[in-house]
């Protein structure tokens, strides 16, 4: 399946003045086979080393950072011959071996014609546990799930992808029919590169098993890093947020962990969650301004987690719920909508996003983002009931802005708002540009 990623790894490649490149993500959003991929297109050959449980790798860079020393090792290791410009050097579960992520340093300075790529699941925590990581001296590039338009790919919708994020708002919506077939579907299958590929050899149930089976690695893998106290925590946050995302006030409330919850028990364990790239915090913003980050609420947040498959999974939602009918968008508050454009946000388009609310909490604004262009106030309707009245009260308090609905209805622009296809929102064309294909 064709990752977007793969275009920024060309052009790594071919750029002459480059750093080592680091791909920061999940266990199993794919870091792997992307980077394998890349060298088996890209380069005469690969040259890849994993650090799980290998001793003998850890061992050759716990004794320095010789370039040639640590070559001749590379080389026995994977039996390739490693060849600068030619071979694609692979770094993996680099986290397991903190002096081979400082050793990135060390051959971007001694030897920069080399191709080296790592990869890592849990770098996040890496970065603020005092290792040596080469900040500076490396490229970081963040992995997710398959974003809906990967997932278009994955099943050879390559044209309708095209369509829909570079068309205008009257050819996306005339196509609407064909579309939200496939949002449902991704809806359920979620993006995790396992559960797409057994959706599409064995269908809905083996994309669940599959989810089910990247939900138990989850906990093993929190198990294996952290101690056992910690790992309680962390649970009992991972396994709350369902609830969470399943009342009509998202917001995350620390005594619904468990009675008698505080805060300060339970923060480190979403900075551990959030640093492994589990969970995406969506902050409230106490007002629209530049920056966002500048207003934030640190007391006031929601929790999203990586992939809207496998929160179907953890919540249980069966597939006749989500793809065969419309209950999913009446039950369960929307959850699996707004978790899709949390994730859409996050990773087609490649925003931060935060939430508003009115301070007695009559009004919230589900999702705010800001660009060079401003800051696009952001409702999410799973239906096609498009009643906006927190929406208004926002346009109304903070006039001069583009408010956004995301909704299954078709595109049309409003005088105070512009409504745009859920399947289309990594379109964005489509949130500024006037009066395209109005209807």
């Amino acid at each position: 399946m064709e990752r977007h990623l793969m275009k920024e790894l060309m052009t790594w490649q071919a750029t002459t003045r480059r750093k080592p490149i680091v791909i920061n993500g999940a266990r199993q959003v794919g870091k792997t086979w992307l980077l394998k991929e890349f060298g088996r297109r890209c380069f005469d050959n690969v040259a890849y080393v994993n650090f799980d449980n290998n001793e003998a790798m850890v061992a050759l860079f716990e004794g320095g950072y010789d370039i040639q020393r640590l070559m001749l090792g590379i080389q026995a290791e994977t039996g390739e011959r490693v060849v600068p410009s030619r071979t694609l050097l692979i770094f993996d579960e680099v986290q397991e071996c903190p002096k081979a992520l400082t050793s990135l340093k060390y051959f971007r300075e001694n030897l920069p014609e080399l191709h080296v790529a790592a990869a890592g699941s849990l770098l996040g925590l890496t970065l603020h546990s005092g290792t040596g990581f080469p900040v500076g001296n490396v490229t970081m590039l963040n992995l997710y799930p398959l974003t809906f338009e990967e997932f278009l790919d994955a099943r050879h919708e390559e044209n309708l992808r095209e369509l829909l994020v570079t068309g205008d708002g009257a050819v996306a919506s005339a196509f609407s029919a064909r579309a939200i077939p496939l949002l449902r579907d991704y809806y359920y299958v979620g993006g995790m590169p396992s559960a797409v590929l057994a959706f599409m050899e064995e269908g809905y149930s083996a994309a669940r098993r599959e989810q089910e089976q990247i939900l138990l690695a989850y906990r093993l893998d929190m198990s294996k890093h952290i101690d056992a106290r910690e790992v309680e925590r962390i649970l009992a946050v991972w396994d709350s947020i369902p609830r969470h995302l399943g009342k009509e006030n998202k917001k995350f409330i620390f005594g619904q962990i468990r009675e008698g919850a505080r805060a300060r028990d339970y923060r480190s364990a979403i900075t551990w969650l959030s640093q492994a790239g589990l969970v995406t915090v969506v902050q409230r913003a106490s007002k629209p301004g530049m920056p966002l980050s500048a207003y934030v609420d640190d007391a006031a947040f929601k929790l999203f987690v990586l992939d809207t498959g496998l929160l179907g999974a953890m919540s249980g939602l069966g597939q006749k719920a989500v793809v065969e009918g419309s209950r999913i968008f009446t039950e369960f508050k929307g959850s699996l909508t707004e978790q899709y454009v949390c994730q859409q946000l996050v990773a087609a388009v490649g925003d931060r996003p935060y939430y508003w609310t009115s301070a007695n909490g009559a009004s919230e604004v589900d999702f705010l983002v800001q660009d060079e262009r401003g800051t696009f106030p952001i409702e999410v309707k799973a239906e096609e009931n498009l009643r906006s009245k927190s929406l208004r009260a926002f346009s109304e308090r903070y006039e001069g802005m583009e408010s956004l609905r995301l909704s299954l209805s078709g595109f049309r622009v409003e005088t105070w708002l512009r409504n745009i296809p859920l399947y289309a929102m990594a379109n964005r064309g489509l949130w500024t540009t006037p009066h395209a294909g109005e209807g």
